[in-house]
């Protein structure tokens, strides 16, 4: 138990995507009773144990689930022989609670909209990663949650990781860094890409990208852009509100598929 507790700590400490789960419950004949508990990482390996088994090896999997899809707490009821056919027969009660599975927002420029975005991203569900590698732009930011990175674009962005619970803006203070950020991080998983510009804008950018082969036309279809949600958004603060509410959108909605 005392493994777990500083495995616990350790995870928040560095934000380890991780799920503890936990028996709360068992009736009749099972592996483990209430009590037992494992942690499970977003690549699968786990620590502790609630029993082995297909019961195990099903915890893990939705447990694996949960963090890729962001959810929340929940409470799951095995039957033991009905469900995974093992012979011990009984039903065992898994309680799930997400632990540092706050989606990361990477942010790709430190402007006045990356700046806003990543001031509001923290009370609405995201972790935001800011990158920008102007000197001195970070300056006089008081981020009350989030990561800085003060180097290359695309430096970075090889750095860090993309899966299915990945939000990504591109925001860069040049077009030209938009263009190859954008193809860059649209091949990959993510949950939501989105790039700033003007219709025009984004229309050279695709017709660029197709007829040079760097993107195919479905592959961009997937990105947002012009970003956000369409409203009369002027200052930075409101574009910055009518990004995020669309990734809260799409965050929401996945969550209910």
């Amino acid at each position: 138990m005392l493994e777990l507790i500083a495995e616990l700590i350790e995870i928040e400490k560095k934000r380890i995507p991780a799920v503890l789960c936990i028996v709360t419950a068992t009736s009749g004949s099972t592996p483990r009773k209430a009590g037992s508990k494992m942690i499970v990482y977003q690549d699968g390996t786990s620590r502790g144990t609630i029993g082995g088994g297909s019961i195990e090896y099903e915890v893990i999997r939705e447990a694996v689930a949960l963090i890729s899809e962001g959810g929340n707490t929940q409470v799951k009821n095995f039957k033991l022989l009905e469900d995974l056919s093992m012979q011990c027969g009984g039903g065992m009660e898994i309680y799930f609670e997400p632990i540092s599975c706050q989606p990361k927002l990477y942010i790709f420029g430190g402007g006045h909209i990356g700046k806003a975005l990543a001031g509001y991203a923290p009370g609405l569900g995201f972790h935001p990663v800011v990158v920008d590698p102007r000197q001195g732009i970070f300056g006089d930011w008081n981020l009350p949650a989030g990561d800085l990175f003060n180097d290359d674009y695309l430096t970075i962005a090889g750095s860090l990781e993309f899966n299915d619970n990945t939000y990504a803006v591109i925001v860069t203070h040049q077009h030209e860094y938009d263009e190859r950020l954008l193809h860059f991080c649209a091949p990959k998983k993510f949950a939501y890409l989105g790039m700033i510009g003007s219709r025009r804008k984004v229309g050279e950018i695709s017709k660029r990208a197709i007829t040079e082969g760097k993107l195919t036309p479905e592959i961009i279809a997937r990105v947002d852009m012009p970003i956000g949600i369409p409203f009369a958004a002027e200052t930075p603060a409101e574009i910055a509100i009518s990004i995020i509410a669309k990734m809260i959108d799409v965050k929401n909605t996945r969550k209910k598929s």
